[in-house]
Order: structure tokens, then sequence, then C-alpha cells
């Protein structure tokens, strides 16, 4: 089968391209967000690759995997066949409803020929889709093993734009944080945190825009793994660190509630909870370890690819029948 989607998300399309499809990924020559093409920081298998609008004009696609509502315009204008009617389409939702929550209505609501996929349970939840149908694929990971040792009595935390997205992503909570352990903030724009807290070098490390290989490598030699986002359908640094057997505090906010059980990590609504456990992973070793080892063992029980995939193989052949 052959896919056209949009290179939106890195780790997801990570995970999402390493099915038993050809995949095709639209390019411009600026690489803008509507173009980014192959990506440069994930290992993409050769089952995937670039169509400049022009290709994609004289393409046969079997089915259209959409994640932001203006690709409905893009792939008609690019295909020239409307989605969901002259071509088989699916839209994937990665994020939480923003605005008058629970009552947000989604974007391709009511939108005939439109399978609405959500990536959590909890997105499915509060979003108003109408009459569309809807599944919910959950999260699957490509598996980097267990890598955990913990050398650093440090705390990892990812965070992508954290200034600009603010409460959001939960950064006016790293300075609680820091004073418990040194915090090291790995995603893009993370080099703005210092300035942006007062938090001096020794507390808060930043690590911008590192490559997912990398970033494996760095969290799994920190003690523990701090998933601080209070609005988000499910990151997948929280699932990645699970994987890499570390030991998770997390908000009990939207899907986190699902993918950490007792055992492998602590959640709390409340962030002081959050940070004592974090001190106490901090000051043992052998607890941290041990909560790791279950985090990865939950995460590959329920997150695994092989799972992921499969999902993905029924509703793309769904749709395209």
């Amino acid at each position: 089968m052959r896919v056209l989607l949009w290179h939106v998300h890195g780790s997801y399309t990570t995970s999402f391209v390493q099915g038993g499809h050809e995949y095709v990924i639209p390019v411009i020559p600026d690489r803008g967000p509507d173009g980014r093409g192959l990506a440069r920081t994930y290992p993409w298998p050769s089952s995937v690759r670039e169509a400049s609008p022009r290709q994609l004009r004289d393409l046969d696609v079997d089915v259209v995997v959409l994640q932001r509502p203006h690709e409905l315009e893009l792939a008609e204008r690019w295909l020239g066949r409307r989605p969901g009617q002259d071509v088989p389409a699916i839209f994937l939702e990665h994020n939480t409803p923003k605005g008058d929550v629970p009552n947000s209505r989604h974007p391709v609501a009511d939108r005939p020929g439109l399978t609405i996929v959500h990536v959590t349970h909890f997105n499915r939840l509060f979003w108003d889709t109408g009459s569309s149908p809807t599944r919910v694929v959950e999260h699957g990971i490509v598996d980097p093993g267990y890598r955990f040792t913990g050398e650093l009595p440090r705390i990892a935390v990812a965070v992508n734009e954290p200034v600009r997205r603010g409460r959001v992503t939960g950064t006016d909570l790293l300075a609680p944080f820091a004073a418990a352990a040194p915090v090291d903030a790995f995603g893009i724009g993370a080099a703005a945190l210092p300035a942006h807290t007062g938090l001096p070098a020794d507390r808060l490390g930043t690590f911008d825009d590192v490559t997912q290989r990398r970033m494996h490598i760095e969290f799994a030699r920190r003690r523990v793994y701090a998933h601080l986002p209070r609005w988000t359908s499910l990151g997948l640094s929280l699932l990645e660190a699970m994987h890499l057997g570390m030991p998770v505090v997390a908000l009990a906010t939207t899907e986190a509630y699902e993918a950490v059980p007792p055992g492998a990590g602590i959640l709390s609504t409340d962030p002081g909870v959050l940070v004592d456990a974090a001190r106490r992973f901090i000051a043992d070793p052998d607890l941290a370890r041990a909560h790791g080892e279950k985090a990865r063992q939950a995460a590959l029980d329920r997150y695994g690819l092989d799972r992921f995939l499969s999902d993905w193989d029924e509703v793309l052949t769904s749709a395209a029948a």
C-alpha cells in the first residue's frame, strides 16, 4: 500500500513508517512545515521517500493520512483529488483539544468519508467529532533497548518550545525540581531556559534539538525522568524513557494515568509529591532501577511496535477498501 503523510511529528512518524508499506512524504524547497521531507535526526527505513507537489500530481496513492486541518486543501491541490471522496483518507489527531474543553468541536467533525484516528482514549473522550467515525490507535515505540545506568544523580525532562508554551509544558515547575536535584532539559528551544527561569547552570543543563539516538543515551544516564506537561495527549518522551528502563515521575493528567502503572513510577497532580519522589529516586539508585525495570516492561506490554503497526494495518486496510 502507498501511504501519503506529512512529516509533522518526527517521533511518531518514526514508528509509523516501520510498517510494511511504501510511505511518501511531501517535500518543498525550503523544507518548511508543509514539506519537511525525510527526517534528519530520526532513522527512517528505505521504504520512505520524498515527493514534491509536482511529483504528487502524477503519483497514485492508496490512502492519505492527514494530521492538520489545512492538509485537506493541500492534498486536494497537490494530488488533484479530494481526500475522503476521490482518495481514501484518515485524519490522525495527535493533540488534546484547546479552548472550550470539554465542548471542543473537532475541526474535521462531520466530514464525509473521513475517519478520525486518535492516539489516546483521552483524546477521543474530549474531542467532539460529530458523526465522523473514530478509532483509537495507541502509541507504539521503536524499542531503544534497556539502557538505564542512572549514573548521574540528575533529573531528565523533555520540553519543546518551553518558553513559548510555558505552563502547558510545565516550565514553571522546573524550579522546584531543580531544588531537589540538578535538572537536564532536552528539546527544541531548551537552550532558552536558563535565562527564562533564572536557574543557575549548576542546577539546569540544556540539550537543544539533539538527535533521538543521543537523547536516548543521555536520558538513560540520568537517574529519573520527570514528565511535567499539564495538557498533552501523551508525550512520547515519557514512553521512550520507560522503554529505556527509567523510573518516572509524572503529572497525573490526560493519558499519563493509563501509561504508568503502580511500581513503574509515581503519578500525582501535586507537584510536591513528584518532587519528593524524584528526591527519593536520586538518593536510592536501587529503588530507581527497580521502578525503571517495571516501567520498561509496562511500556513493552502496552506500547510495543508490533501491536501499533498491526492496529494501523487494520485501519489503513479498512480505509482503502
